[in-house]
């Protein structure tokens, strides 16, 4: 377990860079855009099921 930690901060420091500023604000802002989609689809998908489920037990109760 020990070796393992050592080896993953000795990876950390030697292979792995962070992108510019400029590239972590495009990517920002795609995650935020896709985020957004993705709430409005679900929230798409979530009202559509509730008014079949009301649909359906509206016929069901009368």
């Amino acid at each position: 377990m020990l070796t393992y930690i050592k080896e993953s901060i000795e990876e950390l420091r030697n292979n792995v860079t962070l992108p510019s500023r400029a590239e972590s604000s495009n990517l920002m802002v795609v995650v935020a855009v896709f985020s957004i989609l993705f709430a409005l689809a679900t929230w798409g998908v979530d009202s559509a099921f509730s008014k079949l489920v009301r649909l359906y037990f509206d016929n069901i109760l009368n």
